[in-house]
């Protein structure tokens, strides 16, 4: 019977009857191993209890076994519950590959690469990983130039070929899934609220939107509308469609704090969500369950995209010569009573 501190790799690898480079691999580099062997390796690990010797690790390599994550200044505390989750599954995926996460504060992209260079320079982490793309990065500009170990939570905005790795939820798709169930529900005029043109994740979630709505050959004239994110434009947007001669049935948020603020505008009108109105938010933030009526959201996999990304990035730090990869992962619509009626029924358009 091992202790943990006698676990080796090679006892994993014969608990396992595998390779060490196979144990090896199941730890900074799983998808070349098939899923049957993966699985066996992982059962072993776990079973086990085995933990890679970080100190060992650092004397051997030069290694910190660091990732450096720089944290946002604090939002509205709504969609902040978002990075919150991907943060604490950040930090549990990358303990499970004998890492752990350097946080640190930037007021903003110029002051997080100061934070870069800074850390580089102390040698203090291995690696990166960021979070918030957005067209006209200069972060990822700065590191991949300086041919840098990195991986982003989001999209390269607006370039044609990626020049890192990246993990990404696809926004579109789920904006595209709140529409199709608000048709089911029998709406025929849903409007999207959404941000001011030219963020990139805003403007994904409102080409699904877009796209939807034209597939199920219904009017888009006039059903978008735009501002800075927050539950008081949310209320403004959507009492603003509601003054026109024919109203929106169904409404598509970019977040659920627009969201929460066109229930206000809903309730405003005398009006039900749900039975009256759909409304369907994004992020399934925690208020989603708290407010009644319940809040419709898509819920970004953040868990899932967390465990990638450390996985691709400890690919990168084992191999430099690894091609970047590019993941994008679905969300899921988690449909609550906001967005659906007692008894569907076709809704005029007029």
């Amino acid at each position: 019977m091992y202790t943990r501190e006698q676990v080796t790799l090679e006892a994993v690898a014969r608990h396992a009857r595998v390779s060490r480079q196979t144990i090896s691999n199941a730890l900074n580099a799983p998808h070349r191993l098939a899923p049957d062997t993966l699985a066996r390796a992982k059962q072993a690990i776990d079973s086990l209890g085995y933990r890679p010797n970080q100190a060992a690790r650092s004397l051997r390599t030069s290694s910190s076994q660091l990732i450096g994550f720089r944290i946002e200044p604090t939002r509205d505390g709504i969609n902040g519950a978002v990075l919150d989750r991907f943060l604490h599954a950040l930090c549990e995926a990358a303990d499970r590959h004998g890492y752990n996460v350097l946080l640190f504060a930037a007021a903003d992209d110029a002051k997080e690469i100061e934070g870069y260079d800074d850390l580089l320079r102390r040698r203090a982490v291995d690696g990166f990983a960021l979070a918030g793309t957005h067209p006209g990065d200069a972060r990822t500009a700065w590191l991949a130039e300086r041919g840098l170990p990195f991986i982003t939570f989001g999209r390269p905005w607006g370039e044609r070929r990626a020049s890192h790795a990246w993990v990404d939820v696809d926004g579109a798709a789920g904006t595209a899934a709140a529409v199709d169930h608000l048709v089911e529900q029998g709406h025929r005029r849903i409007a999207f609220l959404g941000w001011p043109a030219g963020s990139g994740v805003g403007d994904d979630r409102h080409s699904g939107w877009l796209r939807a709505v034209r597939a199920h050959q219904l009017p888009t004239r006039g059903l978008a509308a735009r501002g800075e994110d927050g539950v008081t434009t949310g209320h403004a947007l959507a009492t603003r469609l509601f003054q026109q001669s024919s109203p929106p049935t169904g409404l598509v948020c970019a977040s659920d704090s627009l969201a929460l603020g066109a229930m206000g505008a809903v309730t405003d009108r005398g009006l039900a969500a749900g039975e009256d109105v759909g409304v369907v938010g994004f992020d399934d933030t925690p208020v989603a369950v708290a407010v009644s009526p319940g809040l419709s959201s898509v819920r970004q996999p953040v868990e899932q995209a967390a465990v990638t990304l450390v996985e691709l990035l400890a690919e990168r730090l084992a191999d430099a010569t690894v091609a970047p990869a590019e993941k994008l992962i679905a969300p899921d619509l988690i449909v609550r009573p906001s967005s659906t009626r007692s008894t569907p029924s076709l809704v005029p358009s007029s």
